[in-house]
């Protein structure tokens, strides 16, 4: 005999209601840390490459060897944590959903950036595109979430982008590059953790 699905009663029904509304307000509010710890790794990357260049410590890649290491753990992390994650939720969102797609195209042409960097592209040229990527991203991101800091981040990485276009060095192009993460990921991922962070102690309170 085929049981039918047991309707469900008030109290159910205002609490996925709830659930709704609580996954909304969140979707409002990037807590930053992502943001944050990326924008220091790829910032010290930068910054590292840049003076080893002009000291020759080690071998010109080798913080950006350092950090692929370091990038590949971590989202490999990233991805066993979110699948885990994924499985327990019960409400999904069309802003979810779309912040996923777009994480998802944003890695695949940063791997086709990075592997034509390796087969042939001008690593100036090719870290001018990363920007431009970094820039996309930036103003998506902060377009769903209405933060103007990546949105004005953004614009800035598209300027550096530019203007990386034009340099005749890699000792020019780190240069830029960290100056770009600092106002695209650093600066705004900070003020969305403060701002996270107040939101979280008034709801507490």
């Amino acid at each position: 005999m085929i049981q039918q699905d047991k309707p469900m009663n008030e109290q159910e029904s205002l609490l996925i209601i709830q659930q709704m509304i609580q996954t909304a307000k969140q979707e409002q509010k990037d807590d930053g840390k992502g943001w944050i710890l990326w924008g220091w790794l790829l910032f010290l990357a930068s910054v590292f490459t840049f003076l080893n260049l002009k000291w020759e410590w080690v071998s010109m890649y080798f913080f950006w060897n350092l950090f692929g290491g370091l990038a590949l753990a971590l989202l490999l992390f990233t991805t066993v944590r979110f699948l885990f994650m994924k499985r327990k939720e019960k409400v999904r969102t069309y802003t979810k959903d779309l912040c996923e797609k777009l994480n998802i195209g944003f890695f695949i042409f940063l791997l086709l950036i990075i592997f034509s960097i390796n087969l042939g592209v001008s690593p100036v040229k090719g870290f001018a595109l990363l920007l431009g990527l970094y820039g996309f991203w930036m103003l998506i991101h902060g377009t769903m979430l209405n933060f103007k800091p990546s949105i004005i981040g953004a614009f800035v990485t598209w300027g550096l982008a530019f203007a990386g276009l034009y340099v005749q060095t890699f000792e020019w192009t780190m240069l830029l590059h960290s100056i770009a993460v600092l106002c695209g990921f650093i600066i705004p991922g900070h003020i969305a953790y403060a701002e996270f962070s107040k939101i979280k102690s008034e709801n507490k309170g």
